[in-house]
């Protein structure tokens, strides 16, 4: 006997480009879970170019857009128009202006969209008038989402305060752990190392972490910073500046960064917002310490204890120095690995997809008018 199919049997995701961010690489893992689960899964992609094309999931459909600017994805409405899936999945906060379009466009033709937030929504980076334009945007997304997915307890709560929506369609989800397979040293630098994992993007602050290395006088430890992006031809001038040459490596995007991670004396991970960052999960896996900069309120969720790591405020430039002379020592010990959570996340996000491709149903039926004859069958009297 064939199965029933489910609510939620085809899910559209999109994205941008495959340029290797946080939001791309947990999208993949999500999708090949989903695929492997039995359900149609379809990617819209601007461009499929990039680090990440080597982990696109092979039972995943994709829609090539050839357009890698956001704008490309305004074809959105259209192609959901015409591919017709049971539901629609916005990867991050980075998408949601195009899930607002979607829904604007097709109006009651639309699936339900549902968003992971993804990135911190209480941003202290921002300008005042441009926060304030910010916080109004944020008000206005539960008039174009279904539902929202929040990937821990800390910033389901930020999402309640920030969003004002109600709880009740905020679930929490962890993204699936990274599978990664570990090989031999490779590029690994003789000694003691920082580790640096991420877009050389102004996000990342790079150069708060150069700076702050610069004061660390023990010849014997490396920085390594592994990503590529648009702030290299700065980064390496500050390098020069600096004259760390020789003493800061940046080697460009790791398609497996574990075997460095594993390796390295401590991590550190200096951004200026942040959603759930997956590489303070991933170096406290294989017992590596942490330095982190408060950069959203899952990172003090991840890093429980001070024997994991070290969480400092962005500004404390005095903090981040003495965190980096205390892990990096030749003799510190290192924390014992914490297990990733995240195992079953894909499973998790299909029940989310059939409870509200259900409820739309359920919502749609109620809401239809009756007609005129069931209407007159329903108050006819009953015979005798």
């Amino acid at each position: 006997m064939l199965s029933p199919r489910p609510p939620a049997a085809h899910i559209l995701a999109y994205a941008q480009t495959l340029d290797g961010g946080g939001v791309e690489r947990a999208l993949m893992r999500l999708m090949a879970g989903w695929s492997d689960l039995g359900r149609r899964v379809t990617l819209v992609l601007g461009d499929n170019r990039g680090p990440l094309a080597g982990e696109l999931p092979a039972g995943v459909d994709t829609v090539l857009l050839g357009n890698a600017s956001m704008r490309g994805l305004l074809a959105l409405p259209a192609l959901v128009e015409e591919i017709g899936p049971d539901l629609v999945f916005c990867a991050g906060n980075h998408y949601s202006g195009i899930a607002a379009w979607t829904r604007l466009r097709l109006g009651r033709r639309c699936p339900p969209i549902v968003a992971k937030v993804s990135n911190a929504l209480e941003r202290r980076d921002q300008a005042a008038a441009v926060a304030m334009v910010y916080r109004a945007w944020l008000r206005l997304h539960p008039l174009f989402l279904d539902r929202l997915v929040a990937m821990t307890p800390g910033m389901r709560s930020e999402t309640v305060r920030a969003m004002g929506v109600d709880a009740d369609i905020l679930s929490v989800i962890p993204n699936p752990p990274v599978r990664l397979t570990r090989g031999g040293d490779g590029d690994c630098p003789e000694g003691r190392y920082l580790l640096g994992v991420g877009r050389l993007a102004p996000q990342k602050r790079w150069d708060r972490l150069i700076r702050a290395f610069a004061r660390v006088r023990d010849p014997g430890v490396t920085l390594v910073i592994l990503g590529e992006g648009e702030e290299r031809p700065a980064l390496e001038a500050l390098v020069a500046d600096l004259g760390l040459s020789g003493r800061v490596l940046m080697p460009g995007y790791a398609a497996d960064p574990l075997p460095m991670i594993e390796r390295a004396t401590a991590l550190a991970l200096v951004s200026e917002f942040e959603g759930v960052p997956g590489v303070l999960r991933e170096a406290l896996a294989v017992g590596t310490p942490v330095i982190s900069t408060e950069s959203s309120v899952a990172v003090r969720e991840i890093v429980a204890g001070p024997r994991l790591g070290t969480v400092v405020a962005q500004e404390d430039h005095e903090g981040l120095v003495r965190a980096l002379h205390h892990w990096l020592g030749p003799r510190r010990r290192r924390p014992a690995p914490v297990a990733q959570p995240g195992e079953d996340a894909a499973a998790a996000y299909l029940d989310v997809f059939d409870e509200v491709v259900l409820d739309r149903r359920f919502n749609a039926s109620r809401a239809r008018p009756r007609s005129r004859e069931s209407h007159a069958r329903n108050f006819a009297p009953a015979r005798p």
